[in-house]
């Protein structure tokens, strides 16, 4: 069978974990490293992202050695003086974009494929999906969206596809304070690649939908 003509090899693309938040409505824990059925929230989602690339990345800004215990190597946010040096004041968790921004600058490949860390079931077609839509529309990003119950478009800003061109962009945005995802990303060539199952996106911000996760979990393996 011949090769998809829309589609990027899997290990053209690096996968990233976001991991570097704040996690404020969290109490301010790490939320990476909160467990579910016993294993840490960036665990899952690093497993699931690595069926779909090929090196994994997890970006992660406290508890490295927490981090570099999964299997994967840590690339941190922003360094301090870099931040030091942005027009805005400096702050300790700038954001998805700073992770971004991280991941391009250890990225070797020409793709770098983003993921939240709190979304540990996100869809397993995830990469060549977004990998379809970027070759399609000749897109520098892929962004991943879905539709609410009364049809809007719906969009998930921190499953992005990214090509490795942008890494001196995104860094300069965020120096320069920027934070919003959708800003940036309306900056440059955007193809959004639509998936069915919203279930797949949800995440887990707070303790309370962190047990939802739980309760969900017999669902999404009966899935795999």
């Amino acid at each position: 069978m011949p090769p998809n003509p829309l589609s990027i090899p899997r290990e053209q693309i690096t996968g990233l974990v976001l991991s570097g938040g704040q996690g404020s409505r969290m109490g301010g824990v790490d939320k990476g490293l909160q467990l579910l059925a016993g294993k840490p929230l960036a665990a899952w989602a690093a497993e699931r992202l690595a069926a779909q690339t090929g090196e994994v990345l997890v970006n992660a800004n406290r508890h490295l050695q927490a981090y570099a215990a999964l299997g994967h190597a840590v690339v941190t946010d922003l360094a301090p003086a870099a931040l030091a040096a942005a027009k805005a004041p400096a702050e300790p968790y700038p954001g998805p974009l700073a992770g971004f921004a991280a991941g391009l600058a250890a990225c070797r490949t020409p793709w770098l494929l983003t993921v939240a860390c709190d979304t540990p079931f996100f869809p397993a077609d995830l990469a060549e999906q977004l990998a379809h839509a970027a070759v399609r529309d000749q897109a520098l990003v892929a962004m991943a969206c879905t539709r609410s119950p009364g049809g809007e478009r719906l969009a998930q800003p921190t499953f992005c596809l990214l090509h490795a061109s942008l890494a001196g962009n995104v860094r300069e945005f965020v120096e320069s304070g920027g934070r919003k995802v959708r800003q940036w990303v309306a900056q440059h060539p955007l193809a959004l690649a639509e998936f069915s199952h919203s279930a797949a996106f949800y995440n887990a911000n707070t303790n309370e939908e962190l047990a939802t996760l739980a309760r969900q979990l017999p669902a999404h393996r009966a899935e795999v």
